[in-house]
C-alpha cells in the first residue's frame, strides 16, 4: 500500500548520521520524479536519459534535501539562527526551514549576483538579508567568520550535515531504477550536491545495493570553471548564477569523487547552457533554471566531441526548478524579448494566425 511520502530523514533514517531522538524539521522534502528524456537520449545516442527533477522540492531546488538536516541537527544543537552565503536558493531553502522551526536565518547574498525568484522567497520566508560587496566566495568567507565567533549555525554546504541529506538523491535513483545507472550528470557549482550523489552511490555499493558504481560527469559554465581549470576563478562570469562560483567548497570530496567513480569534469558556454534550457522545455517538457540545464549541455557537448554513449543508461539531475530564474524563458537565442501575438475576438483571424484550416 501507497503511503504519503514523509521527508527524506525520515523515509532514510536508518542511513543517516543523526540520533534516534533528534529533533526534525521537514517540508516533506524528495520523493522527486525520475522522469525519462528520449528526445535527450535520441540526441546524445544514448540508450536511456532520466532526468532527476529537484525543482519538485518544496523550495524549488535540490537544496531542501541538504537543508532538512542541517536546520534538524542545528535546532538539536539548540541554535536560535542559522546563516548562509547563497546565489539564491541556498538562501530560499534556508529561510523555508527556518522559518518551520521558528529560528531566524541570515542569509548572505553577493551584490547584485542574485536571481529575483529566489530573493523573493527569502524575503517571503522572512530572513534578515545581507548583500555584501563582493561575490559569492567573499560571502562564504564572512559567513565561515561569523559563524566561528557568533552565536549562529552555518548551512552552506560546507557543513557535512548537508551532504548527507543530499546523498538520498543517490539513494532514490537507485530504488526508483533497481540499480545504479552508468553515468551520473550535474550541473557543478560548490561541488557539494556532485560530492553527495557519490556518498550515497558508494554507500549503496558497500551495502551491496549496486554492483558497481556510476560515472560521475560534472559540468561547470566556462566562464565559472574551477575544476577545467586547475584551481580557483577569482572573478567567476557566467549567466548561471546558481553556479557562478569561483572557489568551490567542496574542492577536495568532489576530486576524490572525480577519481574514484573515473569521472569527468568539463565546461559549456552560457549559449549551450542557454540553448539546452530551451530543449529541455520544449523537447522533454521540464522547466529549469539556466544552471540547472548545465549538465545536460555538457552530456550534448560531450557526445559531440565523439563520446560512446550507445547502450549507456545515464541519470542527469536538473537542480533547480524554471521559476527560480524566469526570466531567461521570456527571450528567443539572441537575447530579444518574447511577447504574446496579438490577435482579435475573430475565430477565423485566430485559425488563419494558427495555420489552422476550417475543418
Amino acid at each position: 500500500m501507497a503511503h504519503q511520502w514523509r521527508g527524506v530523514i525520515r523515509e532514510y533514517f536508518d542511513r543517516l548520521d543523526i540520533e534516534q531522538d533528534s529533533p526534525i524539521i521537514t517540508l516533506g522534502e524528495g520523493g522527486t520524479p525520475l522522469v525519462e528524456a528520449p528526445r535527450l537520449a535520441t540526441l546524445v545516442g544514448a540508450e536511456r536519459v532520466l532526468l532527476k527533477v529537484e525543482g519538485m522540492n518544496p523550495t524549488g531546488s535540490f537544496k531542501d534535501r541538504g537543508m532538512t538536516m542541517a536546520v534538524s541537527k542545528a535546532i538539536g544543537h539548540g541554535a536560535k539562527a542559522v546563516i548562509c552565503a547563497s546565489t539564491g536558493n541556498t538562501s530560499a531553502s534556508a529561510a523555508a526551514y527556518a522559518a518551520a522551526a521558528g529560528i531566524t536565518s541570515v542569509v548572505l547574498v553577493p551584490d547584485g549576483k542574485i536571481a529575483l525568484g529566489k530573493l523573493s522567497q527569502a524575503v517571503a520566508h522572512k530572513a534578515q538579508i545581507l548583500q555584501v560587496r563582493g561575490n559569492f566566495d567573499d560571502c562564504l568567507d564572512l559567513a565561515r567568520d561569523l559563524a566561528d565567533n557568533y552565536p549562529v549555525h552555518l548551512v552552506n554546504s560546507v557543513n557535512p550535515d548537508r551532504i548527507e541529506g543530499q546523498k538520498t538523491g543517490a539513494f532514490e535513483v537507485v530504488d526508483s531504477l533497481g540499480f545504479a545507472p552508468d553515468m551520473h550528470v550535474l550541473p557543478v557549482g560548490n561541488a557539494g550536491n556532485y560530492s553527495a550523489y557519490f556518498k550515497g552511490y558508494a554507500e549503496d555499493l558497500a551495502e551491496g545495493r549496486i554492483k558497481a558504481l556510476p560515472q560521475m560527469w560534472g559540468f561547470q559554465a566556462e566562464g565559472s570553471a574551477p575544476f577545467t581549470m586547475g584551481g580557483p576563478v577569482k572573478n567567476p562570469e557566467t549567466i548561471a548564477t546558481a553556479i557562478r562560483i569561483g572557489n568551490p567548497a567542496s574542492w577536495d570530496l568532489a576530486q576524490n569523487a572525480r577519481s574514484v567513480s573515473n569521472g569527468l569534469f568539463g565546461a559549456v558556454s552560457d549559449k549551450q547552457i542557454l540553448w539546452m534550457h530551451r530543449f529541455l522545455s520544449q523537447e522533454v517538457g521540464v522547466f529549469v533554471e539556466p544552471s540547472s540545464a548545465t549538465g545536460a549541455a555538457g552530456l550534448y557537448k560531450q557526445s559531440q566531441q565523439g563520446a560512446d554513449l550507445a547502450g549507456k543508461t545515464i541519470v542527469v539531475t536538473v537542480t533547480g526548478h524554471g521559476l527560480k530564474d524566469a526570466l531567461w524563458a521570456l527571450k528567443d537565442e539572441d537575447g530579444n524579448e518574447i511577447a504574446p501575438t496579438s490577435v482579435s475576438t475573430n475565430a477565423d483571424e485566430v485559425a488563419e494566425s494558427l495555420g489552422l484550416v476550417r475543418k
